[in-house]
């Protein structure tokens, strides 16, 4: 070392240097090696704390993270977990998975580097965690569509880089923290379907860059709307509805000019609207109905608001006239303003806004005559302008409206005849014309408005006849012509309403007996017929034996056992003396007539009885149903004994109106018995389903369709047998971890395409057509091939081809079409939904519901747009499967944008389920794109691009 010392030194190097630059030089390689070392770590603990918050999950959940596995590096291939290149846990996608549990086990502060968390769409339950104010890079956060609980921490408010923010769809209390405006780099917030109380924090004005949407709707929120959220002005939508604020509308929300969407409907506001609410021109939505707001109509929505999509103003105290405070609406869909004061006439304008489909303006004090030009708006399906002031003829040009469905003109000053064209509105089911001054006959050319379900021309000054043509009208449900001037019989042919439910034909001049009329009419639940000449006796039919007096009073020829009516005479029915006297002489012989015939039928019958008992005692192993109306009583006894006089053991599930067991006969036949109450009485409780079901299942053979062996009707136990499928529902095949894996693509997409099938052959094959009315996941049954069986059909009807019945709701809830929400109505529409529902619950695993609602057909506005495109295909998919590959993988993309046709809000723009059948067996072309990219979205696009 001294030699070394002193050759360096003899160089000129000092000896302090040399060591000074060794030290370095060993720093650096330490440094290295801690950083390494570090790194190593910190994979680690993300890993340990993923694993640790899996571990806490159910064991569903836990099975559909089997890719966790325990390694020191979640970026090898975990589902849902995305990484930055240099190994950091980044994202956490988990958007529909059905993972259930709570973020209790969740160690926040083990993942520094995370920016993008999606939980939305889960089963996630318990509180929310304070503990997120450790994501200090948090950009996205979606925990809408859970369970989650509690209130929102305020520590949440910390994370001062989130840019997006949804926690909608739980059930989350307490208030909205009033540190929210800390969130200063928020562009999207949506805390709606809650149950959120106490006021709207003021701070929530700081959230200056708050461009997107507000979401505070469907809460329970209080008090008055801040005039601060004046200051979000690249706020886009607004949506605080379905609450119980109070106060004005703060003028300052004049400032939010890029406004796209605004809705405060069903809360309790008054004052104005905003006077400058559509000043930037690029509103669409506007709901503030079922309010208390005053005044006029702003003058910004009559200026430049051209692109007004649709306008809920209903229900408030709204003023000003009508034909001047609205203006030009090109692209106007839907509008109502019923229950206001305006006044005025109606203006020509309206027939400019031709995609106006539904036009809603009664219970105001409009004036004047109905403008013709009103009939240019020809894509119009609701028009109601009832009870108001409205003058003049009924406009024969009205009749152009050939996609009219919805007419309701009743209470108002209309005078002259109705117009025979009206006879051309052959899509029409509701008319009402009541209330006014309309003089004339019944035009007979209604009877070809076949689809009617409503028919009201009471309160009027209708004379002559009842038309016969009306019996055309097979599924009208209820026909009211009370208090005209009607005169003449009730035409024999109304006794072909068979759908007729509800008949007022009170208060007129019309004669003779409706015993043979009325008789048919098994459907009746209300009758009025007071106030005629009517007589004879009464109708013997439910209708009419529960019928109050009030509804006969006026007629001075009805009898019969109702309070009030005097009894039928016997003369009426014997005739005179003489008759009666050949009545006694013959009686006697007719006794001793069917006593002999009594006594030789029963020795022939038992004589075949104990025949027949023998014959099928050796034929235990044939089919007991080949036999079925070979001796009942037999059938019966065995499936009495096979159930254990339906002993709960043998209960396989619950379908509609009844319990269905399994019943093991001795013959080894198996069968599924569904077995309905039956009250003490010993009638049906279901009878209307008892009846609809085996009426449906006896007039229709099909491969998917479940087959009806037989039935029973007794005072004990009544029940329908059907073929035993051994899979049970496609429900619980969905919601069983291993079944649902062991039901692979190739077989899901059989189902689809086999209920489809069985569909079409309802509707387009069947003589009546038949309307299931509850295709659901419940409702399909799967054999031990996996071929779809649709069953259930105690809901169905029978409809006259391109009929529509009127009726209560039936259904399932998530799968019924939308238009059953206001309107109860019935046809093949609401089948093609309701399979679409179905199609895409096969396809996702689970039922389809937040899908749904992001898509723009659904919420209509524009903004839900980029929700549907940032939803990727693939990501939608049961992700307890692989893939589909090859040409499985174009099945399912075609099947999830049929289903997405299915789904239209539009009644008439869904496709039939022929054409569906047909497209699903066609030769499907190659994507377009590659699957790993396709959104839910352009799929959205492509459907709006083309025709199915």
């Amino acid at each position: 070392m001294k030699l070394l010392a002193k050759r360096l030194s003899n160089k000129f190097i000092p000896l302090q240097v040399m060591f000074f630059f060794v030290i370095i030089v060993l720093a650096l390689v330490s440094s290295s090696n801690v950083a390494a070392y570090a790194s190593f770590g910190e994979e680690g603990t993300e890993a340990v704390a993923l694993l640790k918050w899996k571990a806490s999950l159910d064991n569903q959940s836990q099975s559909l993270l089997s890719s966790w596995v325990g390694s020191n590096n979640p970026c090898n291939n975990w589902v849902g977990i995305g990484c930055n290149n240099v190994g950091r846990v980044t994202s956490m996608n988990f958007t529909g998975c059905g993972l259930r549990g709570t973020l209790h086990n969740f160690n926040f502060s083990s993942f520094p580097s995370l920016l993008r968390m999606d939980f939305g769409n889960n089963s996630l339950s318990g509180t929310v965690p304070p503990h997120f104010s450790n994501l200090s890079k948090l950009i996205f956060l979606d925990l809408s569509l859970n369970h989650l609980s509690g209130t929102i921490p305020f520590e949440m408010c910390l994370l001062s880089n989130l840019n997006f923010f949804d926690m909608s769809l739980n059930q989350i209390s307490g208030s909205i923290p009033q540190q929210i405006g800390m969130l200063s780099s928020l562009n999207d917030l949506s805390l709606h379907s809650n149950y959120l109380t106490g006021s709207i924090p003021a701070s929530i004005g700081n959230l200056s860059s708050l461009s997107t949407r507000l979401y505070l709707n469907s809460n329970k929120l209080s008090g008055h709307i801040p005039s601060n959220i004046g200051n979000l002005r690249k706020l886009q939508v607004l949506l605080l509805f379905q609450n119980q604020l109070t106060g004005t509308i703060p003028p300052e929300l004049n400032n939010l000019t890029f406004l796209v969407g605004f809705a405060v409907s069903q809360n309790e506001l008054t004052g104005h609207l905003p006077r400058d609410i559509c000043s930037g021109g690029l509103l669409r939505l506007l709901a503030a109905n079922d309010n208390h707001i005053q005044g006029l109509i702003p003058k910004s929505l009559t200026k430049n608001c051209t692109n007004l999509y649709r306008v809920r103003l209903q229900r408030n105290e709204l003023t000003g006239n009508l034909s001047e405070d609205f203006g030009t609406y090109p692209a106007l869909n839907y509008i109502d303003l019923s229950y206001n004061k305006f006044y005025g006439q109606l203006s020509e304008k309206w027939g400019e806004s031709r995609g106006l489909t539904s036009f809603r303006i009664s219970n105001n004090n409009i004036s004047g005559g109905i403008p013709p030009k009103l009939a240019e708006a020809t894509h119009l399906c609701v028009l109601d302008l009832s009870s108001n002031q409205l003058v003049g003829e009924i406009p024969i040009k009205l009749a152009s409206l050939i996609s009219l469905f919805h007419l309701s003109l009743s209470d108002n000053k209309l005078s002259g005849k109705i117009p025979l064209e009206i006879s051309k509105l052959y899509e029409l089911e509701h008319l009402n014309l009541a209330a006014n001054d309309l003089s004339g006959p019944i035009p007979k050319q209604l009877g070809d408005c076949t689809k009617l379900l409503n028919l009201n021309l009471s309160k009027n000054n209708l004379g002559e006849g009842i038309p016969f043509e009306l019996g055309n009208l097979h599924s009208l449900q209820s026909l009211d012509l009370s208090r005209n001037l009607l005169t003449g019989e009730i035409p024999q042919k109304l006794v072909a309403l068979k759908s007729l439910e509800i008949l007022n034909i009170s208060h007129n001049e019309l004669r003779g007996s409706i015993q043979s009329t009325l008789d048919g009419m098994l459907s009746l639940t209300s009758v009025d017929i007071s106030y005629n000449q009517l007589e004879g006796p009464l109708p013997n039919i439910k209708a009419f034996q529960e019928i109050q007096f009030e509804a006969l009073r006026g007629n001075k020829g009805l009898c019969g056992n109702t309070a009030g009516l005097k009894a039928c005479s016997l003369n009426k029915t014997v005739g005179n003396k003489g008759n009666k006297a050949i009545v006694w002489i013959l009686l006697p012989f007719f006794v001793i007539l069917f006593i002999f015939c009594a006594v030789v039928y029963s020795c022939v019958f038992h004589s075949r009885v104990r025949t027949k008992e023998t014959e099928l005692r050796g034929a235990n192993n044939q089919n007991l149903f080949s036999v079925w109306s070979y001796d009942g009583k037999l059938v019966y006894n065995n499936i009495i004994d096979a159930t254990n006089e339906f002993n709960s053991d043998h209960c396989i599930g619950e379908g509609g109106f009844g319990v269905v067991y399994k019943a093991h006969l001795l013959s080894g036949q198996v069968l599924a018995v569904k077995k309905f109450e039956v009250s003490q009485a010993g009638e049906l409780a279901h009878l209307k389903s008892f009846e609809s079901e085996i009426r449906a299942l006896t007039e229709i053979r099909h491969l998917n369709i479940v087959k009806l062996y037989g039935f029973c009707s007794h005072p004990r136990h009544s029940f329908l047998v059907y073929e035993y499928l051994e899979r049970g529902s496609l429900k619980k095949i969905l919601s069983n971890e291993e079944e649902a894996v062991d039901f692979e693509w190739i077989k899901r997409v059989n189902v689809i395409k086999g209920v489809a099938n069985g569909l079409s052959y309802m509707h387009h094959e069947c003589s009546p057509p038949i309307i299931h009315r509850d295709i659901s996941s419940k409702n399909v049954l799967l054999d031990g091939e996996y071929v779809a069986h649709i069953s259930d059909f105690g809901t169905a009807r029978f409809v006259k081809p391109d009929s529509y019945y009127w009726t209560s709701f039936a259904g399932t809830f998530g799968y019924a079409a939308p238009e059953l929400a206001y309107m109860v109505e019935v046809n093949e529409n609401c089948d093609v939904y309701s399979f679409g529902v179905l199609t895409l619950e096969v396809i996702m695993g689970n039922h389809p519901g937040s899908l749904i609602t992001s898509l723009p057909s659904y919420s209509s506005p524009s903004w839900s747009k980029p929700i549907a495109d940032s939803i990727l295909l693939k990501d939608v998919l049961d992700q307890r499967l692989p893939p589909p590959r090859n040409q499985l993988m174009v099945e399912v993309v075609f099947m999830v944008k049929l289903a997405l046709t299915c789904l239209r809000i539009s009644p008439k723009l869904r496709p039939t389920m022929k054409q569906v059948s047909a497209d699903l067996s066609k030769e499907k072309p190659p994507l377009q794109n590659q699957f790993y990219k396709i959104t839910v979205g352009e799929l959205f696009d492509d459907i709006n691009k083309s025709t199915f």
